[in-house]
């Protein structure tokens, strides 16, 4: 049973658009390109295996 998040609650996407709008906001780079690189780090961070 999955929960939908409630207005207290805070989804990731929130969270993203958060920091992108932000960082955006400091660069001068657009929010778009920001959250785009920010979904990609979270990609490549979750390929990367820990060592045993």
């Amino acid at each position: 049973m999955h929960k939908q998040p409630t207005s207290s609650q805070v989804t990731k996407a929130q969270i993203y658009r958060s920091i992108a709008s932000s960082t955006a906001i400091e660069t001068g780079v657009s929010v778009q390109k920001i959250e785009q690189q920010l979904k990609k780090n979270q990609a490549q961070a979750k390929a990367v295996g820990l060592a045993r």
